[in-house]
């Protein structure tokens, strides 16, 4: 994936910050925020394991379960063109609109 560093299992979205010239890894699914910044990959990802090993402490200190659980459902929200537009072509290609979203999310997420 695109921007998206894996550290121990766990995937941090990187960007850029040009106001203070470093990069910043985020992690995602986490029940918490745990950020970390560095000048260049090598350190970001020294960082990111540090930021991660005291998250995922603090969490076992408190009883806290450190990843969010997902349901596999949520709304989605779009104009009625679109939602016509889609529903067609999960028509024409034989599959629920369900499917055909489904489909598509995998697809561009490369999950």
């Amino acid at each position: 994936m695109k921007n998206v560093m894996t550290i121990d299992g766990q995937p941090a979205v990187i960007t850029f910050d040009p106001d203070i010239e470093m990069f910043r890894g985020e992690f995602v699914g986490l029940n918490g925020g745990a950020d970390f910044y560095a000048p260049d990959v090598a350190g970001l990802r020294c960082e990111g394991e540090q930021s991660l090993s005291a998250f995922l402490d603090e969490c076992a200190k408190r009883g806290i379960e450190p990843r969010k659980r997902f349901s596999g459902k949520f709304v989605l929200r779009v104009s009625p063109e679109i939602h016509e537009a889609a529903a067609t072509a999960a028509a024409a290609s034989g599959e629920s609109l369900n499917q055909w979203v489904a489909d598509a999310i995998r697809e561009a997420a490369h999950a």
